[in-house]
């Protein structure tokens, strides 16, 4: 597998990156993981939109899902779309609802916009195959209903944790997979506040109990000094660990 990060900053657009977003491919299956504000520019860099086999949204903060406004009015609009069914969207089970919601402009928009025609909305009830890709998930600690994403291929798996608070849920996705890909919002500190985000430390001691072998650390919000996220992630984990980089790519 080949992982693309389009987007990397957490919570809101850096002025070096976008937000939350990644592009997933292998064979000639391609995936994004999540697409959050200003994802959307950078997608195109790599793929034609009309090329993606799926969305995997790991839940609905708009930092993660905003762009899927602009697939949609992409994917709706383009004077010359070709020949594609709905997009599969894999996410929480109030996803069609919510995006529908954040594309419409108003309330009498939102009763007439029915989203059918571009996607086709699924929920985490089951593993889902994606071409070549197996996609598990686990329901993780968040103030929204959330979920880290395991994606295997080949005997190699990414795991991915989405936006969460430590929970052994995220070890368990996690164990023995090649690499975690884990969001690390702040330094450890006794008042950050519970269920919400990781810090360096426990981004790392997740990675360490579900012995993965590498840590990406990313979600990282630009008030947030990263090198102090990654110095603290590396005294708890052992293996490579390194910052996720916008425009970045890894094999898998």
């Amino acid at each position: 597998m080949q992982l693309t990060v389009l987007g990397c900053s957490g919570s809101v657009p850096a002025p070096e990156s976008p937000a939350s977003g990644y592009l997933l491919q292998a064979e000639q299956t391609s995936v994004a993981l999540d697409l959050g504000n200003g994802t959307f520019g950078v997608l195109q860099r790599y793929l034609d939109p009309f090329a993606l086999d799926a969305l995997v949204l790991s839940h609905l903060h708009p930092d993660h899902c905003a762009d899927v406004s602009a697939l949609t009015v992409y994917r709706r609009y383009h004077p010359h779309p070709p020949p594609c069914e709905a997009l599969p969207v894999y996410g929480p089970p109030e996803s069609a609802e919510r995006l529908r919601a954040a594309y419409a402009a108003d309330t009498a928009e939102r009763t007439a916009t029915d989203l059918s025609d571009v996607y086709e909305f699924r929920s985490y009830r089951q593993t889902a195959r994606i071409g070549p890709l197996e996609v598990r998930a686990a329901r993780v600690e968040h103030p929204c209903e959330a979920y880290a994403l395991r994606i295997s291929y080949a005997g190699r798996a990414l795991v991915y944790s989405g936006d969460t608070g430590p929970c052994p849920q995220l070890a368990e996705l996690a164990t023995g997979a090649d690499v975690l890909l884990a969001e690390a919002s702040w330094p450890d500190r006794p008042d950050n506040p519970p269920g919400l985000h990781l810090s360096g430390r426990q981004a790392g001691e997740a990675a360490a109990v579900a012995r993965v072998g590498r840590l990406l650390i990313t979600h990282v919000p630009p008030w947030t000094d990263a090198e102090q996220v990654l110095t603290e992630a590396k005294a708890a984990f052992d293996g490579p660990t390194e910052l996720a980089r916008p425009g970045a790519r890894y094999e898998i």
